[in-house]
């Protein structure tokens, strides 16, 4: 009978493409693979992949076994990583902005390893829409992301947790004629433009759009955290994120300022596929917001710092 690693491998061949780029991927060689599924095949008393000349490649019923395989998977390694007394442990692999760690998932995370000593969590650090892809492929278990502004595949599920509200930020000390009104600050100082390209640049033009202010553009980055430590330095304007753990009021280099008239707003959430093996943690993850644990903490830092 079939093993949960025949399983695994049929689902490396159907995510790669070949028995040569599924081997790499799981550290078997192709001619391994091969003995695997034709195993499989044998087992089943079906025929999963049309064998050509020069490739190998799943066919309309291997596909809909594939599908099937994912779920038993993933039932599997969720009795896998089910501890003691209902206890979360094993390996999360995850995906997160960087900024998100800056604000509230970072309290989530921290409360989670606390209460669960035997839960290992792998962060990667990137920007949301590759992390989509990852999340889908099966490369990550889940992802902590900025909303899409487009829909996303229907394999996927997003869980909003927290939103964060666009504000300008100006430096304290800047190299530049800093005007007093937030729109001629616009108008007139140097922007740091977050990237157009990611979802949250997208939010940051849906900011100018309301404001219907032309920037003067100097450079356009794709970390929040540079984008910050570049104004705090005086060399220029930007919009971002108002991240919940950063100490806003009591930052001696930058100011954080509303914009009148805006009401655009990040929102982060929590991005997974419909069934994966570690729906528990994810779980945790989403009760800790609904909870409103991570409103809790926010309002007691702003408490703190007056």
């Amino acid at each position: 009978m079939s093993s949960i690693r025949s399983f695994r491998t049929l689902l490396a061949v159907a995510k790669h493409g070949s028995f040569a780029a599924a081997g790499k991927q799981i550290g078997l060689t192709a001619a391994a693979v091969g003995l695997q599924m034709r195993a499989l095949e044998a087992d089943l008393n079906r025929v999963l992949f049309d064998r050509g000349a020069r490739s190998v490649v799943l066919n309309t019923t291997g596909r809909g076994i594939a599908a099937q395989v994912e779920d038993l998977v993933a039932r599997y390694e969720a009795l896998a990583a089910m501890g003691e007394d209902d206890e979360l442990s094993g390996t999360v692999v995850m995906g997160a902005l960087v900024s998100a760690l800056m604000g509230a998932f970072a309290d989530a995370l921290w409360s989670l390893k606390q209460a669960h000593p035997r839960l290992e969590v792998k962060l990667l650090a990137g920007l949301s829409s590759d992390f989509a892809v990852k999340v889908e492929h099966g490369e990550l278990d889940a992802a902590v992301v900025a909303r899409s502004p487009r829909p996303l595949p229907a394999s996927l599920l997003w869980t909003p947790l927290y939103t964060e509200p666009m504000v300008l930020i100006v430096p304290r000390h800047p190299h530049f004629d800093l005007p007093k009104d937030p729109l001629e600050i616009l108008r007139h100082a140097p922007f740091l433009r977050f990237d157009r390209q990611t979802w949250t640049g997208t939010l940051v033009n849906d900011v100018l759009r309301q404001c219907a202010v032309a920037v003067r553009e100097e450079m356009e980055l794709n970390s929040v955290e540079a984008i910050v430590e570049i104004v705090r330095q005086g060399f220029g304007i930007s919009i971002v994120p108002r991240l919940a753990n950063l100490q806003w009021v009591r930052d001696q280099g930058l100011r954080a300022i509303s914009l009148p008239g805006v009401d655009v707003q990040r929102q982060v959430g929590l991005i997974e596929r419909v069934r994966h093996g570690r729906q528990r943690f994810t779980g945790a993850i989403k009760q800790y917001f609904q909870a409103g644990k991570g409103k809790q903490r926010r309002n007691s830092v702003r408490a703190r710092l007056g």
